[in-house]
């Protein structure tokens, strides 16, 4: 099994195996569909959490400043 794949290679000329092995390269360090999504998906998190932190504390200071007995 082995021999035939080297058989193979050795058939193909300098710049084929060069090409394959840069196509192997890339596909290695390329980003994912999955990694790329989970990094926007972890930074929409984050912010709706910093959204809702300050408006939940906006709105508590609003209902403070209204004082029901003034008018």
């Amino acid at each position: 099994y082995f021999s035939t794949l080297g058989k193979q290679d050795y058939k193909k000329t300098k710049p084929m195996l060069r090409a394959t092995r840069l196509k192997a390269e890339a596909k290695k360090t390329a980003l994912g569909v999955k990694e790329v999504a989970l990094v926007l998906a972890a930074i929409l998190v984050f912010l709706l959490a910093f959204y809702a932190f300050f408006y939940l504390n906006i709105s508590n200071e609003v209902d403070l400043d209204l004082d029901p007995d003034e008018n």
